[in-house]
């Protein structure tokens, strides 16, 4: 008997176990599961005991949701996908499905949202999809729903008989925040010292990720918002304060990360919760993304005051004529007195950018290039765009180039789209020029030194992966050597 209060939750690691040793992108970078952690709590509060396994923390997992679906014996089995571990996904879900006859498995997360029916017409091992924000959906799935499902808002689900896959449509309206509990971080088996954030990114240890909004209001064609719509909702300053409290009282957390898409986007919120961090300091530090135009001055020494020590921002391109076909105020007159400004403030900054947007040209690559190194950014990342099921450019994205649809590399470490007018060996070798000239730059170099005494465990953590390093750097210089050739 499959006992119907209980759930294993599951996020896929998305390729092969044996090879995420040695993968850069992990080393760099171990995020905890945080839909997941906070599925768990709230159905905890519904009386719904919910089990965490972390593929990505804990590679070769296979054996242990073996052990843990026979010891257990759940009812369902819930995994949270994104585009590059779905397919990993349902490889467990059917073998959830040959370990324990007649447990139920339920998809989520950004994939599922943005398939809805389709996850379930395409994958036989796909019970329910929740579309989506999925704690109250989940919850009432798990609490007898599952008998009824088109009586469930937010849910694919086959029609009994028929077997006609239908949509209940989205939920009336989203979850208030400060109303959930603190997502069940003590689930994840290892936290804190299984997570990671990136190398360089955060002054001390132990150190997390935290999400204190949902949503965006703004509409970019490269980003997906199957989940959240255009909705914005966040929690209060006082939520925010407490949230922070709990994870340094609970598990010594010293450093967070705010995983939001707009952290400043409410000035009013953020002003009031650096006051409060102020007024009574915690003994903590924290890093979050803004938008150039949801930052000030005075908002900007209020945040260092409370212990902000990095700033992401999203540049994207340093191509306006470009980057106006992709986003809202491409403006980057703009965006560089605001990355100037946090500078100045003594603020860290970091620009997040992507090469490959359809439009692009080796002209818009080298104008990035500039831009970029024209600026006082001490961090950067640079993404392989990816167009992703549910963003506004899917539709139309093979008009506009060659896209090779290959879900499990989707992760944006990959050119699967070439827009017109380039190549994939041309993208590779300006893609490993960039960051082979920025990490030669002097300053730049500086700038790492002086993290031997502003972030020791990132310079620990690099040595002691100098091997995964030096693999990576002769993949990129022989990938280049061979578009080069």
């Amino acid at each position: 008997m499959l006992n119907r209060s209980k759930i294993l939750l599951v996020h896929p690691l998305g390729y092969r176990a044996d090879a995420a040793r040695s993968d850069i992108s992990r080393i760099t970078n171990i995020m905890p599961p945080l839909g997941l952690a906070s599925m768990a709590a709230v159905l905890q509060k519904r009386g719904i005991s919910a089990e965490i396994i972390d593929c990505y923390a804990q590679p070769d997992s296979d054996g242990l949701i073996r052990d843990r679906l026979l010891a257990v014996k759940p009812a369902f089995i819930g995994f949270s996908c994104t585009t590059s571990t779905f397919r990993d996904g349902v490889r467990i879900a059917e073998l959830a499905r040959g370990t324990l006859p007649g447990v139920r498995n339920v998809f989520g997360g950004i994939h599922a949202s943005s398939m809805k029916e389709r996850a379930l017409r395409d994958f036989p091992a796909v019970d329910f999809a929740v579309v989506g924000e999925g704690e109250e959906t989940l919850g009432d799935l798990l609490d007898g729903g599952a008998d009824a499902p088109a009586g469930v808002p937010g849910l694919v689900y086959r029609a009994g008989g028929s077997g006609e896959v239908r949509f209940t449509g989205y939920r009336d309206r989203g979850l208030v925040l400060d109303t959930l509990p603190f997502p069940a971080y003590e689930k994840l088996p290892g936290f804190p010292d299984a997570y990671r954030l990136p190398i360089f990114n955060y002054p001390r240890v132990p150190n997390t990720s935290a999400i204190s909004s949902r949503g965006c209001p703004y509409a970019c064609s490269y980003c997906d918002r199957s989940v959240f719509r255009r909705t914005f909702r966040y929690n209060s300053a006082e939520y925010l304060v407490e949230h922070m409290r709990y994870l340094h009282e609970r598990f010594g957390i010293r450093h967070i990360n705010f995983y939001d898409d707009q952290f400043t986007f409410n000035r009013d919120r953020v002003a009031k919760f650096a006051r409060l961090m102020i007024e009574r300091p915690l003994g903590m530090t924290f890093n979050c993304a803004v938008r150039a135009e949801h930052i000030d001055p005075d908002l900007l020494r209020l945040m260092k005051g409370a212990g902000c020590w990095m700033m992401s921002l999203g540049i994207e391109s340093g191509d306006e004529q470009l980057l106006a076909q992709h986003r809202q105020n491409a403006k980057l007159d703009l965006l560089a007195d605001k990355i100037r400004l946090i500078h100045k403030t003594g603020i860290r900054t970091k620009g997040l950018l992507m090469m490959g947007l359809p439009g692009e040209s080796e002209e818009s690559i080298r104008r990035s290039r500039d831009y970029v190194f024209s600026l006082p950014i001490d961090d950067f990342n640079l993404a392989k765009f990816t167009p992703f099921p549910g963003t506004p450019i899917y539709e139309k994205v093979r008009e506009l180039g060659e896209f090779d649809e290959d879900w499990e590399r989707m992760d944006c470490m990959h050119f699967l789209f070439v827009p017109k007018g380039m190549t994939r060996e041309l993208l590779e070798k300006r893609f490993n020029e960039f960051y082979r000239d920025h990490f030669m730059r002097p300053k730049v170099l500086w700038g790492y030194f002086t993290m031997l005494w502003r972030s020791p465990d990132s310079w620990l953590r690099f040595l002691g992966n100098l091997p995964g390093f030096l693999r990576f750097t002769r993949t990129s210089e022989r990938l280049a050597g061979e578009a080069k050739g």
